[in-house]
């Protein structure tokens, strides 16, 4: 069972400090895109810290997560190595997957990250697959699936939970509904309020929280990752939550309003900890303070990690692929 996080500042402070690199990664990775240091796209989770922060913490190292191509946050959160991540965006060979992959495709078994993947909705049969696996050795492993509401509509989704409830599987789904599925606004594809009203028709439980509110996403992941630990089968949960962003970098957002182009940081999980929980958990204004400078040197070193790495050798190129 996960620790209960109240009255526990070393908890609650754990969580700041995740929240925080991620929202460093992803302020890093969008310079570093801008400045022409990374090819391909990148899909970035800013203002989306606490869905990431608060269901991981949730989750033991053997669990698992399958992840989306907004993935950087669900990475780091479960424990994913800055420094190689950021080589793999950089395209470099010291990365995750050798530069081969790329943002959407970090992976890292040996910390339950099975890997974030670009097509919609893919991450939930992943995860029943991971979940399977755990019920048929018998063990204690949960797995958990991020997707949004952009891919809520997806068969593959509807095909994952109603296996998932079928078998008991021990699976967590976990919907990050930040209000846009690449261009098109919630209310133009979902025909309900919340996506976890979806979870009756299957017969599991489904409860929406404040993705702004990360001790609310921990206590009510917990509560679903202990019930699929004890057998008792899947639980979805929603998050809503706000996508400060595009659909990618660069992306103009012609598609959102002018209130929510000129102040994105109205909806702010980092803010509202610090606002709401800090004097609740001890956290001085030092320890934010000294918790920023921790965070930032964690990523100043990722990058300089990356620039160093080199580009791997075009002899390599028919190295680790199915068939040259």
């Amino acid at each position: 069972m996960c620790p209960d996080i109240d009255d526990n500042s070393i908890l609650a402070k754990k969580l700041y400090h995740n929240m925080l690199l991620i929202r460093g990664f992803e302020t890093a990775a969008a310079k570093q895109y801008r400045d022409g240091n990374m090819p391909g796209f990148i899909h970035l989770s800013l203002g989306q810290e606490a869905c990431a922060v608060g269901a991981c913490l949730a989750l033991k190292k053997e669990d698992y997560i399958t992840s989306t191509h907004r993935g950087h946050g669900h990475c780091l959160a479960k424990g994913a190595d800055p420094k190689l991540m950021m080589a793999e965006l950089f395209g470099k060979s010291d990365g995750y997957c050798k530069g081969r992959g790329g943002s959407m495709h970090i992976a890292d078994p040996s910390v339950g990250v099975l890997g974030a993947n670009g097509i919609v909705g893919q991450s939930l049969p992943l995860a029943v697959g991971a979940a399977l696996t755990a019920q048929v050795k018998g063990n204690s492993s949960v797995a958990l699936a991020f997707f949004g509401e952009g891919a809520s509509g997806a068969g593959v989704v509807h095909e994952a939970m109603n296996m998932a409830a079928l078998w008991s599987l021990p699976v967590v789904f976990f919907c990050e509904a930040n209000r846009y599925a690449e261009l098109s606004p919630y209310e133009t594809h979902c025909p309900i309020d919340k996506i976890s009203q979806r979870a009756a028709s299957y017969g599991f439980p489904g409860v929406t929280v404040n993705g702004e509110d990360v001790i609310e996403v921990y206590r009510e992941t917990e509560k679903a990752v202990v019930r699929a630990r004890n057998g008792k089968g899947p639980t979805l949960v929603e998050a809503k939550t706000m996508r400060w962003g595009g659909h990618y970098e660069g992306d103009p957002q012609k598609y959102k309003s002018a209130a929510e182009l000129e102040n994105p940081q109205s909806f702010d999980p980092v803010a509202f900890f610090e606002k709401n929980y800090s004097a609740d958990y001890g956290i001085s204004a030092s320890d934010i303070r000294k918790t920023y400078a921790r965070t930032e040197k964690i990523i100043k070193d990722a990058v300089i990690f990356a620039e160093k790495s080199s580009l791997s050798p075009s002899k390599n190129i028919f190295n680790d692929v199915y068939a040259p």
